[in-house]
């Protein structure tokens, strides 16, 4: 009698997971599937099938997860700003952090920008090279000379 509960609960899980396609319930949705074999072979032993659910549901996580999200996710595309990181700019406006000043070109848009060093200020019109993001500023690094 237990084999149709974990088939159901399999079925739901899966559907949940063709659903949303977050590669979220299908750990589950294994542990489901192997705790039916084992109710089909051992009936009435609850404990041993919820055992078995638990136990596949970890080792699918654990072990398929982080192999799944690295090959199922290859196609991440860098946002528009973060393209920016590694690239040049131009100060137009003095950047300093101590006096929390500062903004920079870049890609056609004016960008808040402060350096990476508190104590490395740029000057209007200098180049520089942005080193990282962070919310909506640009953090700058001095442009070495080629």
């Amino acid at each position: 009698m237990d084999a149709i509960y974990w088939l159901l609960l399999f079925i739901i899980l899966l559907v949940i997971e063709v659903l949303t396609l977050g590669l979220t319930t299908i750990w589950f949705a294994g542990g489901a599937l192997a705790a039916f074999v084992v109710s089909l072979i051992l009936e009435n032993m609850l404990e041993v099938e919820v055992a078995v659910f638990i136990v596949v549901s970890v080792i699918l996580l654990l072990f398929t997860r982080p192999w799944a999200m690295r090959y199922l996710n290859r196609k991440t595309i860098r946002t528009n700003a973060d393209s920016l990181i590694g690239t040049t700019v131009r100060v137009v406006e003095p950047v300093n952090n101590i006096l929390e000043k500062g903004a920079a070109q870049a890609a056609g848009k004016e960008w808040t920008a402060r350096s990476k060093e508190d104590d490395v200020t740029f000057e209007e019109g200098e180049l520089a090279v942005v080193s990282e993001i962070r919310g909506v500023k640009l953090i700058l690094e001095k442009k070495k000379e080629d």
